[in-house]
């Protein structure tokens, strides 16, 4: 198949898991026979490369000197697209995809274009929504708008992928949006690559545990990642293990605010802040924890927990969306209650006192990603809903019902007023 992916970010500028997950997406799918283009933006001058196969249409946002935040984050994202939208129409001169695969609400403007310019079916990935990150609540006048992009996406889209059935469920609840076009599809891992080097695994250990139980979170730093309620269970862990060290690797818009919160616990060097470390140093501190912990308040999926797994540390999660579902019943990794500190500490003393049961998780956990979360496996599933949705647009084309209208805080679009809960998920 011609496939063609629009993403904001792509390798060398990757903001979080989505641009790994189209990286690695759009490689295994060269790899597989299929011609794959990327269009993704570049902090420097436009370009097109061929990498592992790929052809990359690396192009410069307009105009460049919006900062992103969110004041400016709807100017940003006009800016992005409008440059996505001139590489279309260029490629639009000898190129004809089969299928358009739109990576988020950021890219829906140039993804509902290129139906009218390639007449080619669009493939959705949410890898999260807006309501779902403010556990069903739209606070603000921005997240009102954002949350009307991904619907008005999500209805121009011939289907949808959500990376967990929790995903599909909330998808399908917001939008309103029909479940049989959702496909559930995991994010997946790279085994090769998730390695550790001995050497890097031992400066871990001699930097930060300093003989005491070593217990990790790495990721951004953002309210919705739950990085306080860790905070929060540190006492009652060093209560048992007094020599127990905490080390949050990565940057966000709540870094000042955890150190500040660290500082009113009094947990002086336990809580270290080390920022965001290169992948080297990343993958020898995962590996050397005794303990990672993905302590969410909301996660669609959670990639964090599948590269923890694969760098064979013992995983602890919380107990919500696609993490829930990795869990798989305390087979994979240990869950605690969602924001629930008193749980989260115990379920950690859990892991360092019954090491057998353990390691027992730790196999099970890589067996897994062996098997149902290899990339081979994911892009055969992903090329088997662009297929389905061809076939669809030729006979049926894309729905466009009347989007219900939203006002900030009068409602919980997620949970309701009787803060409903998704339905138990059971794995195939």
């Amino acid at each position: 198949m011609l496939i063609l992916h629009l993403s904001w970010e792509y390798p060398p500028l990757v903001y979080g898991g989505l641009g790994r997950h189209v990286h690695a997406l759009a490689e295994e799918q060269a790899r597989q026979g299929h011609e794959v283009t990327v269009v993704t933006q570049t902090e420097g001058p436009a370009e097109t490369v061929d990498v592992n196969g790929v052809r990359v249409i690396r192009v410069p946002r307009d105009p460049p000197i919006l900062p992103f935040d969110g004041v400016h984050l709807l100017g940003w994202v006009a800016g992005l697209e409008h440059a996505f939208t001139r590489a279309l129409v260029s490629l639009a001169a000898d190129y004809n995809p089969d299928v358009v695969h739109a990576h988020d609400w950021l890219v829906a403007h140039t993804a509902i274009t290129s139906q009218s310019v390639f007449r080619a079916p669009v493939v959705t990935t949410l890898h999260a929504t807006e309501a779902g990150r403010q556990l069903g609540w739209l606070t603000n006048e921005l997240s009102i708008a954002i949350h009307s992009v991904e619907w008005w996406l999500s209805h121009h889209s011939t289907r949808v992928i959500a990376c967990s059935a929790h995903m599909q469920w909330e998808i399908s609840r917001l939008f309103d949006y029909p479940r049989s076009h959702i496909d559930v599809i995991p994010n997946g891992i790279d085994l090769v690559f998730w390695r550790a080097d001995p050497e890097a695994v031992a400066e871990a250990r001699r930097d930060y545990a300093r003989g005491g139980p070593l217990l990790v979170y790495v990721g951004r730093l953002e309210w919705e990642k739950g990085v306080h309620t860790l905070l929060e269970a540190l006492p009652e862990v060093l209560a048992e293990h007094p020599e127990a060290r905490l080390v949050v690797a990565g940057r966000g818009g709540q870094g000042e605010e955890l150190k500040r919160l660290a500082e009113h616990l009094d947990l002086g060097s336990r809580a270290l802040f080390p920022g965001y470390l290169p992948e080297e140093q990343m993958h020898g501190l995962m590996a050397a924890a005794d303990v990672t912990v993905v302590p969410s308040l909301y996660e669609p999926f959670g990639l964090v927990a599948l590269e923890a797994a694969a760098l064979r540390s013992p995983v602890v999660v919380a107990e919500t969306g696609g993490l829930a579902e990795f869990a798989d019943g305390d087979h994979n990794a240990l869950t605690f209650g969602r924001g629930d500190p008193a749980d989260l500490a115990r379920t950690i003393l859990e892991v360092l006192a019954d090491q057998p049961a353990t390691q027992q998780r730790r196999a099970v956990a890589y067996e897994a990603l062996a098997t149902r979360y290899s990339w081979p496996t994911i892009t055969k599933q992903t090329v088997a809903t662009y297929q389905h949705a061809v076939a669809e647009w030729r006979t049926a084309g894309h729905r466009r019902p009347t989007a219900p209208q939203a006002q900030p805080g009068a409602a919980n679009l997620l949970y309701g007023e009787a803060d409903l809960r998704p339905p138990p998920v059971t794995q195939d």
